[in-house]
């Protein structure tokens, strides 16, 4: 039993990797602009009650975001982020883990 859903997590994690590959990290970027920027700052830096976002793995991003559009509640800002999360597309998602997986904050002097 333990064999098969170590085997099953394997490949439900080569699939998400997959569908990262595939995704546009510059089309990430421009949605991440849209919306997600107003409460996780620049780059997914984190901002307030807002966590840092920028740097986590592809299957995290898209695990996180996907519960949310589910409607379940995960954290404090859950209600905020069902709401956003609602009308992302699997493209949508896959496009912002892409792109918040390597994101930097530079800071200009």
């Amino acid at each position: 039993m333990i064999k098969l859903f170590i085997s099953f997590f394997g490949i439900v994690c080569c699939l998400l990797s997959f569908q990262a590959l595939a995704a546009d990290a510059a089309a990430g970027k421009m949605r991440y602009s849209k919306t997600c920027v107003n409460c996780h700052g620049p780059a997914g830096k984190g901002a307030a009650s807002y966590p840092k976002i920028s740097g986590k793995e592809i299957p995290y991003i898209i695990d996180k975001l996907e519960t949310y559009r589910s409607g379940t509640k995960i954290g404090p800002n859950s209600g905020l982020m069902i709401m956003m999360a609602k009308p992302l597309t699997d493209e949508e998602i896959a496009n912002l883990a892409a792109y918040l997986k390597d994101a930097k904050y530079i800071v200009n002097n």
